[in-house]
């Protein structure tokens, strides 16, 4: 499965004024389908139905929908970079539209500081799944799984390069039920490159950089 990111830039800022206190939400379309993303990517708007369908079930009624701020780089949400949490998602045509309320963690009043300057941000959601190419485009897969509808971002009109280096030869895998990021290429090189003489030690030499980390 690969780690799969799309940024998108049009969020709106809401502020809820309780008490003298301000509440920052943000609201817009956190995943589009049915279109090729300037990824170079297609949801099916079906697919992301059924996957959004599980995340509002296991996620978003039962308050564990959450979000960190900044690009995190694997499909696990790190408690001490969350900045948010996803009240709802909900489908609009072929588009998904979320909002999210800012918490009042260490990373939320930085977010929130920031809306309250002014600052644009954007949201990036995160999920795992495979692709399948057709007609020179990459399609998600049926096994589509999100990781969170939305992280913050700062830089949403410019990640690409930022995400390829990420995914790139990157496979995650379940491992007694999480997730673990394997080298694929990293074994491949070694088994290659070695002579056949040390095509055994090499094999285990790759795995053993793969274990250690």
């Amino acid at each position: 499965m690969k780690l799969i990111r799309e940024e998108v830039e049009a969020v709106e800022v809401l502020v809820e004024e309780k008490a003298g206190k301000k509440h920052f939400y943000i609201q817009g379309p956190f995943l589009q389908g049915d279109i090729k993303n300037r990824n170079g990517r297609i949801y099916e708007s079906r697919i992301l139905a059924k996957e959004v369908g599980r995340y509002n079930e296991e996620y978003i009624t039962k308050n564990r929908a959450m979000g960190e701020l900044g690009h995190p780089d694997g499909p696990t949400v790190n408690l001490d970079r969350v900045s948010h949490k996803i009240t709802s998602l909900k489908q609009e045509g072929a588009n998904f539209i979320g909002r999210a309320k800012i918490l009042e963690t260490p990373m939320g009043r930085i977010a929130g500081a920031l809306l309250n300057d002014g600052v644009t941000l954007g949201v990036s959601s995160r999920g795992m799944g495979s692709l399948t190419q057709r007609d020179g485009v990459n399609y998600v897969g049926e096994d589509f799984m999100l990781a969170t509808a939305a992280d913050i971002v700062a830089d949403p009109s410019a990640p690409d390069a930022f995400v390829q280096g990420i995914m790139e030869g990157r496979e995650w895998v379940w491992d007694n039920g999480l997730l673990k990021e394997q080298d694929v290429q990293r074994v491949k090189d070694a088994i290659n490159n070695a002579p056949v003489t040390r095509l055994n030690e090499a094999i285990l030499e790759g795995f053993h950089d793969l274990l250690m980390g």
